[in-house]
């Protein structure tokens, strides 16, 4: 019997519509890479506890990150966020040891320092017309020399910065970890802005086309020294937090974070609004790479190079995706 109006058909693509792989592909990989390791490894990735270590790991990569994409929706490349967030832990460390400061106004000064470091990215990038990608890559260097100088290349054990101050870092709310909360905050706070305001669209805007943007008459300078000294803050907030943690300030703490960082910013572009660097996906992209890494290194615990392996190639094919879409939009 034929099917003259191809129901049969239309079956398939009716219900892969309806599971929107195209924006919820990460979501629905992230479930499977739960179920699957957690039958493969029942006593290690399938418990509570490694779930809490995955949550609150990710929760400080996650920080970094959404200052990623908040530079990157601008259309500005940040490199120097993770040597940033080396050097507000660096900062913080010596403000709390060699200066005596009370830690809330060490955490405040600290994030101010990472403010300023996103305002003298956007100083080299925005006025003077640095390439941004020279820019903070020069700043790396900087912030690296700044971070050695104040730590003196060692890690500070922070004894006398109070019980009060490791707990904000290692507490949990119901089980949870503190830390995913403090990543769930920045996340909506950064999701409405980006996606419910005008400077959101503006910042978009920008990102698409700086100089349909700037003729549309939104202030593309303004909103760069924005967007760049919210990065810096993010940083230097990652590194606060990190540092609450550990209960020390780890010199060179944050360089392991940077190629993660773009890499779910990357992959998260191809998520939820694909063609855009936004929150919701980029969270779905961070989440999905700390599973897949962890069950891996669970699996494998004898190959210690799986996780830069995988990060490695997550950004490649990511940053691929996003370039042939770029180049399909404007053909």
């Amino acid at each position: 019997m034929t099917d003259p109006g191809g129901t049969a058909g239309r079956r398939p693509a009716m219900f892969l519509g309806v599971l929107r792989l195209d924006r919820y592909s990460g979501l629905y990989l992230a479930v499977i890479l739960i179920v699957v390791f957690s039958v493969m490894l029942p006593d290690t990735f399938g418990t509570t506890s490694n779930a809490r270590v995955i949550a609150s790991s990710a929760a400080i990569a996650g920080i970094l990150t959404l200052g990623v994409t908040v530079s990157l929706a601008a259309g500005t490349f940040d490199i120097s966020i993770a040597a940033n967030m080396t050097f507000s832990i660096c900062f913080m460390g010596a403000l709390l040891n060699d200066g005596g400061v009370p830690w809330v106004l060490a955490v405040i000064l600290t994030l101010a320092a990472g403010a300023l470091v996103g305002a003298v990215n956007a100083l080299l990038i925005s006025t003077i017309g640095v390439e941004s990608i020279i820019a903070t890559l020069g700043m790396s260097s900087v912030l690296a020399a700044l971070s050695f100088w104040a730590a003196d290349g060692q890690t500070a054990l922070l004894a006398d910065a109070g019980e009060t101050f490791t707990n904000l870092g290692t507490m949990s709310i119901a089980t949870v970890p503190i830390t995913v909360y403090y990543l769930a905050a920045v996340a909506v706070a950064l999701w409405y802005m980006m996606e419910h305001t005008p400077i959101g669209r503006y910042l978009y805007a920008i990102g698409s086309n700086p100089q349909a943007a700037k003729l549309a008459g939104i202030r593309v300078g303004r909103l760069r020294w924005l967007s760049l000294i919210m990065t810096g803050a993010l940083a230097a907030l990652a590194g606060v937090i990190l540092t609450m943690q550990l209960g020390a300030a780890s010199f060179g703490a944050g360089t392991p974070y940077l190629l993660p960082a773009f890499a779910a910013t990357f992959l998260g572009s191809t998520q939820i609004l694909p063609g855009r660097f936004n929150v919701r996906g980029t969270i779905t992209a961070l989440y999905l790479l700390t599973i897949a890494v962890k069950g891996l290194q669970l699996q494998y615990p004898s190959l210690p190079w799986m996780k830069d392996m995988v990060e490695g190639l997550v950004l490649l094919v990511a940053v691929s995706i996003t370039a042939r879409a770029v180049r399909g939009r404007k053909a």
